[in-house]
């Protein structure tokens, strides 16, 4: 009797600390809307959004720093420094509150109060109201991509204060189309039903998303649109029909009345400089540049790795083969296609393709060019994909080393948005949707060959959530709207 006693008494105080937890995660939710809405402060842990989360999700998150990224914060440590943080004069900015709680529990006898190690910490956000200039947006094509970052500028958009989805640029604008895009909004047969409201207005011609009036334009051309007529100007068009790849083609959009720059969410050709976000962005002037690329899905998930690898081990050459996910551009059933092998029913067969991967190189990471082949499977899936890259590299290596090296960039530096270490091994495709990094290492994967010199990784990638990502970081970068961060 006294042992079960015992036990029943365990059971209770573990149930009791779980609510403590609970209502503290609570707290910390209310904190971050406040930080959010009232401060344009965003805080994230350990990379992992925390807005719009529920208080299971964010316990969960708090596992993930003491289990996988090796910082054992708590709930109550991190709603503690969320309310200094949401009490002081830090400006709009995007804070890392995991790695500022695992530095308070680090550093905490040097300071004499949290408020103290905040202001010390977060120095270069304290008094940071520099206004910024809000840039109106603009999508030219409203697709698997263009929904996808309808979904992302409306959910990132706060006080308004970053970028402003103002309209939608499709061909056909009856009221029946409308209808049928906004229903396209709402639901997701991968992604799930949008977080919030969509409300058609047809008098005006216009969807209503969570309070933002997005206009619902219709055009056949793209210089046929004057967007100052709806009150747009100096906006950012993203163009994510692919249909116009070159910058004599992409132009057409600057004729447009109220367009300032223009993004394509493909790989372009020519001149236009094809951009991976947190690799090459800062190469491109944002001064005298007006058309810009972001590139690939598989472009923005190999890029990363590629980089790290190269400056740490050097690669002398490999092979890049991805395993790609069906897309549009195949057939449901056999039936004519232009290109090879993509006429044969997508939901039924591996098809072998080209990708544009090695080409990418030469715009992206150009010392690499010409050291590798690429090829492409599509599989019979609806979203995410894999890429497998056998390289061979200058130095010897285990496969811890190579592991390491790679977590190493994923927690810390300027790829932390860009890489995600994944340790499970029980990992498999649908486990990344949603995922926001280009590029999911899974270093369960990871295969040295016995000579110690050629690496074989696999790289996940949610091709559509987690690239669309990637275009919103480079849409705020050329815009000139990001905030200072503190990761």
């Amino acid at each position: 009797m006294e042992t079960l006693n015992k036990k029943s008494s365990n059971y209770q105080a573990q149930l009791n600390d779980w609510i403590n937890h609970e209502k503290a995660a609570i707290d910390l939710i209310s904190a971050v809307g406040k930080l959010w809405f009232e401060k344009s402060i965003e805080l994230i842990l350990f990379r992992n959004q925390l807005f719009d989360r529920s208080a299971s999700e964010i316990m969960n998150l708090h596992l993930y720093a003491k289990d996988i990224v090796k910082k054992p914060i708590t709930v109550f440590d991190t709603v503690a420094l969320a309310t200094d943080i949401l009490k002081s004069n830090v400006g709009p900015g995007r804070i890392d509150i995991g790695k500022l709680a695992y530095e308070w529990l680090q550093e905490k006898t040097n300071y004499k109060t949290s408020s103290d190690f905040i202001n010390d910490k977060l120095k270069n956000l304290i008094g940071n109201d520099n206004p910024v200039t809000p840039k109106d947006v603009v999508l030219y094509g409203f697709g698997r991509i263009g929904r996808l970052a309808a979904r992302e500028i409306i959910a990132q958009a706060g006080k308004g204060e970053q970028l402003r989805l103002r309209a939608i640029v499709t061909r056909g604008g009856s009221n029946e189309e409308i209808v049928k895009r906004a229903d396209l909004l709402r639901t997701d047969s991968v992604h799930g039903p949008f977080p919030g409201t969509v409300i058609e207005d047809l008098e005006n011609k216009a969807l209503i998303i969570n309070g933002h009036t997005v206009h619902m334009i219709d055009a056949k051309n793209p210089e046929d649109v004057d967007y100052t007529a709806y009150g747009i100007n100096n906006a950012l068009l993203i163009d994510n029909t692919g249909v116009f790849r070159d910058d004599k083609e992409l132009s057409r959009h600057l004729a447009a009345k109220g367009i300032d720059k223009v993004l394509l969410t493909a790989p372009a050709k020519g001149d236009v400089p094809n951009v991976v976000h947190g690799i090459n962005h800062e190469t491109v002037d944002l001064k005298k540049q007006r058309i810009f690329s972001a590139a690939s899905c598989t472009t923005n998930a190999i890029m990363p790795i590629l980089y790290v690898i190269d400056k740490e081990l050097g690669i002398q050459k490999g092979h890049i083969e991805t395993v790609h996910s069906y897309t549009n551009d195949q057939n449901l059933l056999d039936n004519y296609h232009k290109k090879y092998r993509r006429g044969r029913s997508a939901a039924l067969n591996m098809v072998i393709t080209e990708t544009g991967a090695e080409s990418a190189l030469k715009k992206v990471l150009p010392h690499l060019a010409g050291k590798f082949t690429a090829n492409s499977v599509r599989v019979p899936t609806p979203n995410v994909s894999l890429a497998i890259l056998n390289l061979n590299i200058n130095k010897e290596v285990t496969r811890d080393e190579v592991n390491e090296i790679v977590r190493k960039y994923a927690l810390n530096g300027s790829l932390v948005e860009q890489i995600q270490y994944a340790f499970s091994n029980e990992l498999v495709s649908t486990d990344v949707i949603g995922n926001p990094c280009p590029s999911v290492f899974d270093s369960q994967a990871t295969i040295i060959s016995p000579d110690k010199k050629s690496v074989v990784l696999y790289v996940w990638y949610d091709n559509e959530y987690g690239y669309t990502r990637q275009v919103i970081r480079f849409s705020k970068h050329i815009s000139e709207v990001r905030r200072p961060v503190y990761y």
